[in-house]
């Protein structure tokens, strides 16, 4: 069974599980906006007339798309029947619609999940056009719970993907603390790292120009900034934001390091309190972890280590899902603030694979974040690889 067989599969089990009798993927010119849950229904092809992927409770597949690209999506193996139209979609898509008579149609729109928000408003509308006159135009809902399910439970091959992403990314950190030389810039560190992950013939979790993030000492700008010429001296804190893509799938690491004065054997007392608050952070935050606690919740573990330390909370959330892309899924380890809306108040879920990543500044020496790659199982939060348990030392 390929990855698209077995979460389409996936799908209708959450479909029975939710009681929704049918769900309408509807695009067009898919090279121009493409919606997220295609991805994971049809795979990275482009799909250009109008077209309707549905999946009913009853495990229907069924597609209406144009002939011109129906014997492709027949060859997926995946949606049975295909059906092929030249002129217009309408009568073929109320014809289908009114056979398969749902009470519910879950269509992919949402407040809190952009990857489940994939309808453009002008295909709602045309949406409800085409059903103008039936009773199906006002049984719309959103298929937010459906797209959070499906993108947020990993199949045991997806965690494969995403195990062997942190693997990966593990092995090139290792070589770059090996190629850290005093007097580098973070632009040079950053190049290193690209290069080793185009010598693996893989590809960044996102965009170039921040990935990773390289943070030398107290002046460099932590974020999405990107790395700058400022040079690595010692007595910096170095911190990495760092993740890759393999086989489609992402991982999402931060790391640090301290670059040792001269006669220095260890960090300072105020960079190892600091690494200590972090850590502890993290492993309170992983160890609370488990199906059906919301992701607030955790996120007031991590937030109250931090600031009952005397450091400032942290102006994001805890932690975020990973897969497809870094920042996934729908359940947030977050904070009830406005820019995330009710993600935070959703319950975890058993094959969810979230980040936990904490962070700090210490004054004169820079910027302290680590983060994690967990996966939530019947047992709790489980780490994906390798984490980071001491501070690395630099002394060249």
């Amino acid at each position: 069974m390929t990855l698209i067989q077995e979460k389409v599969q996936q799908a209708i089990h959450i479909l029975q599980q939710q009681e929704i009798d049918l769900w309408l993927t509807f695009v067009r010119e898919t090279s121009g906006v493409r919606d997220p849950a295609l991805d994971l229904l049809v795979g990275p092809a482009d799909l250009t007339w109008p077209s309707a992927l549905m999946l009913t409770r009853q495990g229907g597949k069924l597609a209406i798309i144009g002939n011109l690209e129906k014997e492709s999506l027949e060859r997926l193996g995946v949606y049975d029947p295909v059906l092929g139209y030249d002129t217009a979609v309408r009568d073929l898509l109320r014809e289908t619609i009114t056979r398969l008579d749902p009470q519910t149609i879950a269509v992919n729109t949402s407040r809190n999940n952009v990857h489940a928000d994939g309808l453009t408003h002008a295909m709602y509308e045309m949406l409800r056009e085409h059903l103008a006159g039936t009773p199906y135009a006002d049984r719309l809902v959103s298929a937010e719970p459906i797209i959070n399910a499906l993108r947020g439970r990993k199949t045991p091959a997806e965690l494969a993907r995403i195990r062997e992403a942190v693997r990966l990314t593990d092995e090139i950190f290792q070589q770059t603390f090996g190629y850290l030389q005093i007097g580098m810039t973070e632009l040079e560190v950053a190049d290193f790292m690209q290069a080793q992950v185009r010598a693996r013939g893989l590809e960044l979790a996102w965009p170039a120009e921040n990935c990773p993030a390289v943070n030398s000492g107290p002046n460099s700008p932590v974020g999405h900034s990107g790395p700058t010429d400022i040079r690595l001296e010692r007595g910096h804190l170095l911190h990495f934001d760092f993740g890759i893509k393999y086989e489609d799938y992402c991982s999402d690491i931060q790391r640090v390091v301290y670059l040792l004065r001269e006669g220095e054997t260890e960090a300072p007392v105020e960079v190892q309190r600091g690494f200590l608050t972090i850590r502890t952070a993290v492993e309170k935050a992983r160890a609370a972890m488990r199906a059906g606690v919301t992701g607030n919740a955790i996120d007031i573990i991590a937030r109250e280590i931090v600031t009952s330390a005397g450091y400032p909370s942290y102006p994001y959330a805890l932690g975020h899902q990973l897969g497809r892309v870094a920042h996934d899924g729908g359940a947030l380890l977050g904070p009830l603030w406005e820019k995330y809306g009710d993600s935070p108040n959703l319950k975890l879920e058993v094959g969810q694979v979230f980040t936990i990543e904490p962070g700090l500044a210490v004054p004169a020496y820079g910027y302290l974040g680590l983060e994690e790659d967990v996966v939530i199982t019947e047992n709790g939060a489980e780490y994906l690889g390798g984490h980071q348990s001491e501070i690395v030392l630099i002394e060249r």
